[in-house]
Order: C-alpha cells, then structure tokens, then sequence
C-alpha cells in the first residue's frame, strides 16, 4: 500500500422521514445493493472491522485509473462520519487487509464519507430519502431501460417506487426491484445543498447554546459536534 487518504463529505439525510432501525440492528442492516468482484473480496474482509468501529459499509470500488486505488466508503447507522473516524478506519481497515492480501498490487488505500450525492445501498437508505431526486442504473432492463431518473416516493416490496420524469415519454412511475440495481444515488441539487446548510446551521446555534449555557451537557455539545460539517476535509498519510 502506497498512502492512505481520509476525507468527509458534506453530510446527507440524517433528518429524512421513514422508518430507521437503531443500534445493532442499523449496525447489522445488510446491503441491498452489494459489490461484486474484487471489491466484494475487499468488503468481506473489511465489514466485520468497521463493525467493531460501531460502523458500517457504505461501497467499495477498485480503480485502476493512475495506479490502483481502494476506495471504502463508510458511515455511521446515522448516516454520518466525522474525518477522526476515517482516520480510525483506516488505521483499524489497512493491517488487515495488509495481512489478507486480496489486491495483487501496490493501491492507495482511500476511506470516505458518502456525501450529499450519497449511494444508497440499503433499504433504510431508500426509506430515509424519501422525496429525493434519485438516479438508479439497473443489470436487467425495466420495460426497455436500464437507467432512471425521477422522484423517490417510497419502498414498496422488494423495490423502489420512483416517479421518472422522461422528456420524451412524460411522467411514469416504476417500481424497480433491488436485487436488478447495479447502482442507485441521490442526484445533487439545490434543495438538497440548502437541506444540509439548514442542518449545519441547526448544529451550530446548539453548539453556541451548549457553550453559552453553564448547565448545557457537554456530551450533548460533543454530540453536535461530531455529527458532521458542512464542508469537505482531507488528508494524508502513509
């Protein structure tokens, strides 16, 4: 392994509606959309580690693109990631796959956050980002399609429920079935950037008020600030 890189996204969609499961059982929540190939190896060898983290994987891509990087991107059941807890990942995530061996080459190990364009890979993510715009790319065509883009309304069954908006066919709904998605994504636009600005600002009158009150509870401070930020962090190391 040549370096390691730890970066957080903008946070997404820790406020969103549905049902969310809690603890052990968001801890354990199996993906709906999984990797395949080199990059499933790669999973299976990191999944229980980040489990003992209290986190949980989100992908996993392996890029030959100027040298080979492993990308692991991961979250807590909340949905979000603080750059200390990247750096923890990697640091608990680099032995073991030093000691596993699954790539034949040098790599740059690379853990993330999601973002605000996040994956989502889970039932639950489905359920939390309800009313989003969504991209979906299916392995089986859907009524001639493969990929999709529209309102996500919902989780019916063993599928999503999306309103596409095609400008040659109009407006349809599809519910498209989980075990056909190679890939599934909330699209970035406005209403999602001002969603996490609102959020960003939310934590921080907390914060103020946490640091302004001589009663506030510091674990409800050190809560707020760990929840995210709303900027990008980066860095390096070896």
């Amino acid at each position: 392994m040549t370096s390691a890189t730890f970066a957080t996204n903008t946070k997404a969609g820790t406020d969103a509606t549905g049902s969310e499961a809690t603890g052990g059982e968001a801890l354990g929540e199996p993906r709906v959309i999984a990797d395949t190939g080199l990059a499933a190896r790669v999973a299976a060898i990191v999944v229980p580690v980040l489990a003992e983290l209290g986190l949980r994987l989100v992908r996993v891509r392996v890029s030959g693109l100027a040298g080979c990087t492993v990308q692991i991107m991961v979250e807590r059941p909340d949905g979000s990631m603080t750059i200390e807890e990247c750096e923890t990942a990697s640091r608990a995530v680099s032995p073991v796959l030093d000691a596993a061996d699954p790539i034949d080459r040098a790599y740059r190990l690379e853990i993330s956050s999601p973002g605000l364009d996040r994956p989502l890979v889970r039932r639950s993510d489905f359920e939390r980002h309800v009313g989003q715009l969504v991209k979906i790319e299916l392995d089986v065509a859907h009524e001639g399609r493969r990929r999709f883009r529209g309102v996500l309304l919902g989780v019916e069954g063993g599928g999503a429920h999306i309103r596409s908006d095609d400008a040659k066919e109009g407006t349809a709904e599809f519910v498209l079935p989980f075990d056909d998605m190679a890939d599934a994504r909330l699209v970035l636009t406005d209403e999602l950037i001002a969603a996490s600005l609102r959020r960003g600002k939310s934590e921080a009158r907390a914060a103020r008020r946490g640091r302004a009150s001589p009663s506030g509870d510091a674990d409800d401070l050190n809560e707020s600030r760990r929840s995210g930020t709303p900027a990008a962090k980066e860095s390096k190391g070896e």
